[in-house]
């Protein structure tokens, strides 16, 4: 059954769905792994502003303990820029873990890779979106493994905003851009499989981030 038409079920059968506004500008609500947040107005918007600690491991990640997801929506307006300390090879990368396990490094990760949307290069375009599964599955492996399957084009520019939903149900996953009803990356085998665990705000090397408007709706 498509993910769509499953949400559609659920809805006519009244099964539970709860959905929640998260106030990211409360940083008591977020744990942070050597990541520096802030509160500010980007491009307009209040945001919540992500930035790698001078001695991290290169990512951003601020996990929403409260708050643990099996099935549902996640929905999130996101910008991705480059960072004074970026190199060549990365791109911005900014998106949403979740199902994160209690040990914080098992978690599925669904996210963009801003400068790759309007690149010259096709092959680049054809990876501005991506889906990975740490520590066992991260984006290299899949992509060597099953080229094409994890990674998809979408357009998006860096340091824009951008929103982002992302449907997960059992083992299936769908992400959505820009307010799109036909989704850009569909999972068929999330690889955790049917789990459930934390949300958190993600980003890659090299990257500033921004977050704003988050909304959970829950389906169990």
């Amino acid at each position: 059954m498509r993910i769509a038409q499953h949400f559609a079920v659920l809805l006519l059968c009244g099964a539970p769905l709860h959905a929640e506004k998260i106030p990211l500008t409360d940083l008591g609500r977020l744990e942070l792994k050597n990541t520096q947040a802030e509160v500010t107005t980007y491009r307009g918007r209040k945001a919540l502003k992500l930035i790698e600690q001078p001695s991290g491991p290169g990512q951003l990640l601020a996990i929403l303990r409260a708050y643990t997801f099996h099935d549902g929506t996640i929905d999130v307006d996101l910008a991705g820029a480059l960072s004074r300390t970026a190199v060549k090879s990365d791109r911005g990368f900014i998106g949403i873990a979740f199902r994160m396990q209690s040990d914080e490094s098992h978690y599925e990760c669904i996210y963009i890779r801003p400068t790759n949307g309007r690149a010259q290069d096709q092959l680049r375009r054809n990876h501005s979106t991506e889906y990975e599964s740490l520590p066992d599955w991260p984006w290299y492996r899949l992509r060597k493994e099953n080229p094409g399957v994890y990674e998809s084009y979408a357009d998006m520019a860096e340091g824009e905003w951008i929103h982002m939903k992302i449907v997960v149900h059992g083992t299936t996953a769908a992400l959505y851009l820009g307010g799109s009803r036909q989704p850009c990356l569909l999972i068929n085998d999330l690889k955790l499989g049917d789990a459930q665990g934390a949300i958190a705000l993600w980003g890659g090397s090299g990257t500033v981030g921004y977050f704003a408007n988050l909304n959970i709706v829950k389906g169990e």
